[in-house]
């Protein structure tokens, strides 16, 4: 998959194209279906399909107080709609000329003459231009004098649920990690490294390891069925988000505990991927080290048991 990160990088050769444009938070199974039509609509012509999209989200930058967290920061993002098997995806980035750009000017300038659009695809609640100008009427409009065809899709449902960013941050908001991974048709998972200060040396010689402070989107403090990537390579995990309260002051933490732990290389730079499978219970002060080093072990073996099932039924 191309990726370019503004509008001059297009090369004259990239059109004709079938187009989708969208925040993507997520990649979910909304978003997946819309760029499966693109895809299918796109060979079906011998077209290139292309995702159009923004960096940074355009509340961070117009309204950055009410923002929400992200559930895929860009880079995760790309590497997300890469898996969807579309050709390239836009990556404008949304300054204060794009955010002034009118509804017409944006469409003729990057749908038509940058990415030769003759097929633009979107969810009915599409919005674009200054101040949200322009919907499904505009671009309908727009088609019809530039010359592309708009194909309007309905939103998905996945058990009964209205599939959304805006719903899937709520979920996992609330831990609700199956259910978010329903509408996302993936599993949830961060990207961050190793916390500074934990006595990471070359070798990692003990179980536990600290993520790195992550600005994104993460659930709700508790203790999760997890898995852990380490350089590419997965291990079980139980992680505990949180303040660690039973041992005094108030820490912030998201700590995981490897069950198939082993010896393995790790610096403060080693990639690493938390991937969540389900919450086991809500953090909570325990009376002594003691007390709550038997709850670890109660919660090691539902972890367990849960990832076995994960494997025989293969899926999480």
């Amino acid at each position: 998959m191309q990726v370019f990160r503004n509008a001059g990088e297009i090369a004259s050769s990239l059109g004709p194209s079938v187009v989708s444009i969208g925040n993507f938070d997520g990649v979910h199974v909304g978003h997946q279906f819309i760029l499966d039509k693109v895809r299918k609509s796109a060979a079906a012509r011998s077209l290139r399909s292309v995702a159009v999209t923004f960096d940074p989200h355009p509340l961070r930058f117009l309204r950055p107080e009410t923002c929400p967290k992200l559930i895929t920061p860009l880079e995760t993002k790309l590497e997300l709609l890469g898996d969807t098997g579309i050709d390239a995806v836009l990556v404008l980035p949304f300054n204060a000329e794009l955010s002034r750009m009118r509804a017409a000017e944006f469409v003729t300038a990057i749908v038509h003459d940058a990415l030769g659009a003759v097929e633009v695809h979107e969810g009915p609640n599409f919005r674009f231009g200054h101040r949200a100008e322009g919907g499904m009427a505009e671009l309908n409009h727009l088609g019809g004098e530039l010359g592309f065809q708009v194909v309007i899709h309905d939103a998905c449902q996945v058990r009964g649920l209205t599939c959304s960013s805006s719903r899937i941050r709520e979920l996992l908001s609330k831990g609700e990690i199956r259910t978010a991974r329903a509408l996302l048709g993936h599993g949830f998972f961060i990207d961050s490294t190793p916390a500074h200060g934990r006595g990471i040396g070359s070798t990692l010689t003990v179980p536990t390891i600290n993520l790195a402070p992550y600005q994104e989107l993460l659930p709700p403090n508790g203790v999760y069925v997890t898995q852990l990537r380490v350089a590419g390579e997965w291990f079980d995990a139980v992680t505990n988000i949180g303040n660690r309260p039973t041992f005094g002051a108030d820490s912030f933490a998201v700590e995981s505990h490897l069950l198939d732990f082993r010896p393995i290389p790790l610096g403060e730079e080693t990639a690493l991927r938390l991937l969540f499978h389900r919450r086991l219970r809500e953090e909570r002060r325990w009376p002594s080290p003691e007390a709550l080093k038997e709850q670890i072990m109660r919660d090691v073996g539902q972890a367990k048991r849960y990832l076995r099932l994960v494997r025989v039924l293969g899926r999480g």
